[in-house]
């Protein structure tokens, strides 16, 4: 098995970290700021785990500091090893970048002003950039077109396996989640918690199921509910959202909402999504 292996490199401020962290989403193992003194030893550790190794994306930028006179080095090892690499090479309008670090409010780790360091940072990296493979200008693109670029680059096609889902029951009572990206209350169910004999099962529970599978509106609700879900998600993974979290609340986080979650895990399971179901209250109020 043969190990894709990417060098991402480029200006501070450029998308570098962004870039690694899509890789990640893409299944990479990926490396940050690695000592170029090390590269050798974890280049041997990738030929001996390929299983693990088989797609490996490591950062090569002016942190390197003087080391970065190795770098022509390290590929000749690359080379000889039959490590097959590209050089991404991340790049930005001086403009652009000195707008950023303005807006993130960081000092460039290079000089006594953002100024002065992206010009010594384009004087070291200049080695890099001349035999990189890709150049990547990111002065006006977008996350989800960087992640396009990341894709076609390494052949990784920015599907619903890449995206994960964190589908989270709670109950209004005890507050909706800080980290909630979308937000449905199922509220306007009849209640199990006052029929006789559900008060303390929980949605997982099958005479709770039943009970709540038998009201036409959940029917009708899930229906236009699952589907909506299902349109959107498609647009979420272009703009280059990896991560989404779905919240879906009744009043106590027992019955209704952990029912409900459980429904549309299933549902989007069978579309081939990646889902994680956490149902925060439904040990609450027992």
């Amino acid at each position: 098995m043969k190990t894709k292996f990417y060098i991402v490199s480029g200006m501070s401020g450029a998308g570098k970290s962004q870039a690694l962290k899509i890789f990640e989403d893409f299944g990479f193992v990926c490396v940050d700021n690695m000592p170029l003194q090390m590269t050798v030893d974890f280049i041997d550790i990738c030929l001996k785990n390929p299983e693990k190794y088989k797609n490996v994306a490591m950062s090569v930028d002016s942190r390197a500091g003087k080391s970065i006179n190795s770098f022509t080095g390290i590929l000749e090892i690359l080379k000889k090893k039959k490590i097959d690499y590209r050089i991404i090479f991340f790049n930005a309008d001086k403009n652009v970048l000195i707008k950023r670090y303005s807006e993130t409010r960081r000092k460039h780790p290079l000089g006594k002003s953002v100024a002065e360091g992206i010009e010594l940072e384009r004087k070291i990296i200049n080695k890099v950039f001349g035999i990189a493979d890709e150049v990547v200008d990111t002065s006006n693109m977008t996350i989800g077109e960087l992640k396009d670029t990341i894709s076609r680059f390494t052949g990784t096609a920015a599907k619903k396996e890449y995206m994960n889902i964190s589908l989270i029951s709670f109950g209004y009572k005890y507050g909706i989640p800080y980290d909630a990206d979308i937000v449905f209350d199922v509220r306007f169910i009849t209640n199990p918690n006052y029929v006789h004999g559900l008060k303390f099962k929980t949605g997982r529970d099958k005479a709770v199921k039943d009970y709540i599978k038998k009201q036409k509106e959940f029917a009708s609700f899930f229906n236009i509910f699952s589907k909506l879900i299902e349109k959107t998600l498609p647009g979420y993974i272009k703009e280059g959202k990896s991560y989404l979290t779905i919240a879906i609340g009744c009043t106590g986080g027992r019955h209704r909402s952990v029912f409900t979650a459980e429904e549309l895990a299933a549902f989007l399971k069978k579309k081939k999504y990646k889902v994680n179901v956490n149902h925060r209250d439904i040990l609450k109020g027992k």
